[in-house]
């Protein structure tokens, strides 16, 4: 069997890891103040596999030989736990349904093709026998974008990509490289890295998600100031359709009608199965370098990052905090020891001296990379910018305990889940000018819903990936839904609220997560429906049967 590896069926990234409290001095009390839990009484624990029912596959004899004569016998498998593992993603309601055992349909096979050739011959016999086909890489998606439909009748095979994860070549004259779709983000650089090249691609997903997820979800990172999304890192691909091959040759730009580059990135399957790309790479900057500081509010931290975008300066990472993820932040902090500990206590001290009100500072971190010229000039121009708008430089240790931390986050929603609260996201863009407005209109609806259902709820932000004229804002919020009512429903209804200020603020659904199911019902209201008509009419055209991930992307009601 293949020796490509998966995430725990239950829960975020690898057996073995895990969010601890225990070295966390701070961590209880807030927890406990914020959303009612006390962490001093032991939490649940996952169910064990041995609880869930998992339905039979449904795979055909004659669609089983041909996917075994295109992969080969041990690249098909119908084991029951591959199986789940490739039914579900990992957003809330996904964990929240796997852990209860709720699998309505499961995919019937999980296929590992290793090359083009047999993602071919597996669309192909797909297609000719009216299967549904599902393209899978590493299983992060938090949209919805990975669960066959309920009620879908047909077999479905879930297209695992994970055993094509090399980088093929490099163009070192273009900065360009060719890579496969299933290589996860860590793989990825470790092959570029070795050569002195970097993609710059750093998504909150990085060690579990793959570069066909990041193009099939229109995926962003947290360096994509200077690297990028994933469309500007894009530049070429090919893509599987039934019976042939759509290429797209690595050019810098083109004036060639609508852009058939821009149609497949974010389609999330909908439009074929990736299998290689070329993508922009850079070479491993001489430095790198993030530096925190802090400001006086949330006010102060979105101006100066507004300010920067406009600047001579060029930052890497440009993020801050609003007061309640800083108190988050502040409070998952391990014990201090030492010096350290007593300078962080001096310093909070000489602020509330100075007036600072200690309840709405906000934690910001800025990321250098380059020559030792060009870090010196841009921290000297991002420095000035932060002191003008009455913020302060708090160092490199900050900022480097950031960087090791990044991708930790997601395991602290299995934490919650497993105290039986819950613990998600919900991510945005808009204009500087309207940051404001959606902040403090999505803030007020997440609160005004907590009150209504009766919870003790939290709700925190950041804002990340700056543009010239507008930025994404990445809320997190969590409550303990109450007992004996529908949990799911519970989540439902801020969930729904939250999406909802995101539109009703004049801001987008969705940043970087893309579509899938979840935000599918506001997609009408972000693009338009005469947007949501062209949209329909191209997926009717490329995938007339419905055979490619159906049921994702577009709202239901649009469905054929």
């Amino acid at each position: 069997m293949t020796d490509v590896e998966h995430q725990k069926w239950w829960g975020w990234g690898v057996e073995g890891i895990a969010f601890h409290h225990e070295d966390k001095p701070a961590f209880a009390g807030f927890v406990l103040d914020k959303v009612g839990i006390d962490l001093t009484q032991p939490g649940g624990e996952p169910p064990t596999f041995d609880e869930i029912e998992v339905p039979a596959s449904r795979l055909g004899d004659d669609l089983g030989a041909r996917l075994r004569a295109a992969v080969g016998d041990h690249q098909v498998s119908t084991d029951d736990m591959l199986r789940v593992v490739h039914t579900y993603g990992k957003g809330m309601r996904d964990l929240v349904r796997v852990r209860a055992g709720d699998l309505p349909r499961v995919p019937d096979a999980v296929v590992y093709p290793a090359n083009e050739d047999e993602v071919r011959a597996v669309v192909d016999a797909a297609v000719a026998a009216d299967a549904v086909l599902i393209p899978f890489g590493g299983g992060s998606n938090i949209s919805g974008s990975l669960t066959p439909q309920p009620r879908e009748e047909r077999t479905v095979i879930s297209l695992d990509l994970g055993r094509m994860n090399r980088v093929l070549e490099i163009d070192e004259s273009s900065g360009l490289a060719r890579i496969q779709a299933g290589g996860l983000g860590p793989d990825i650089e470790e092959q570029l890295t070795t050569r002195g090249w970097t993609m710059g691609h750093q998504p909150d997903s990085f060690k579990h998600s793959t570069l066909g997820g990041w193009i099939a979800t229109r995926s962003s990172g947290m360096q994509s100031d200077k690297y990028g999304d994933i469309a500007d890192i894009t530049r070429g691909m090919r893509v599987v359709l039934p019976g042939k091959v759509v290429e797209l040759r690595p050019l810098p730009s083109t004036s060639t009608g609508p852009s058939v580059r821009e149609m497949i990135i974010g389609s999330e399957g909908r439009l074929g199965v990736v299998t290689e790309a070329w993508v922009n790479v850079h070479r491993v900057p001489e430095n790198r370098d993030v530096i925190a500081y802090l400001f006086p509010n949330w006010a102060a931290g979105l101006a100066a990052m507004a300010e920067i975008s406009t600047s001579d300066a060029s930052p890497t990472i440009t993020r801050v905090s609003d007061a309640n993820e800083t108190s988050f932040s502040l409070a998952t902090r391990k014990a201090s020891k030492g010096i350290s500990g007593k300078v962080g206590e001096g310093l909070f001290e000489v602020l509330r001296r100075r007036g600072w009100d200690l309840e709405k500072v906000c934690l910001s971190y800025i990321g250098y990379e380059g020559g030792t010229a060009k870090i010196r000039a841009e921290k000297s121009i991002v420095g000035k910018i932060i002191g003008k708008h009455g913020g302060i430089r708090l160092g490199r240790g900050p900022g480097a305990l950031y960087d090791q931390k990044k991708f930790d986050t997601p395991y602290i929603r299995d934490f919650l889940l497993d105290r039986g609260a819950i613990g998600d996201v919900s991510e945005t863009a808009a204009p500087w000018s309207k940051l404001g407005q959606v902040y403090t209109t999505t803030v007020r609806a997440a609160r005004a819903k907590f009150a209504e259902l009766g919870v003790t709820g939290f709700i925190m932000c950041h804002l990340s990936h700056s543009y010239h004229s507008g930025a994404c804002l990445y809320f997190t919020f969590a409550f303990p839904p109450n007992a004996g009512d529908d949990f799911l429903g519970q989540y439902d209804a801020v969930k729904t609220v939250i999406q909802q200020s995101f539109i009703d603020a004049g801001a987008t659904l969705s940043h970087h997560h893309g579509v899938g199911t979840d935000h599918a019902p506001w997609l009408e209201q972000d693009i338009s429906e005469a947007g949501t008509d062209l949209m329909v009419g191209l997926l009717r055209a490329a995938d007339p049967g419905r055979n490619l991930n159906p049921g994702t992307l577009i709202p239901d009601h649009r469905e054929w």
